[in-house]
């Protein structure tokens, strides 16, 4: 069976954010979210809440991000 890079989806107080999405990333989230209940066992999530564990993933695993976090971090510091 395939890996997939998000697991289950965790129960966390949510922010709402109003976005807009091409029709084919929806159904792209749709496809996910059945894959997920699939290899999980379950239903499958509501392919919004699939959105902020992909934007989390998708930071966590930038260098570059990081790095410019890390930049900042530091130039932070140094004034304190």
């Amino acid at each position: 069976m395939t890996k997939l890079k998000l697991g289950a989806i965790e129960d966390d107080k949510p922010v709402k954010l109003t976005v807009e999405f091409p029709a084919a990333v929806h159904r792209n989230l749709v496809a996910y979210a059945e894959a997920i209940g699939r290899e999980g066992g379950q239903a499958a999530p509501e392919p919004g809440r699939l959105v902020a564990p992909m934007v989390e993933r998708f930071m966590a695993t930038d260098r570059g991000f990081r790095n410019v976090r890390k930049l900042v971090a530091d130039r932070t510091s140094a004034i304190d």
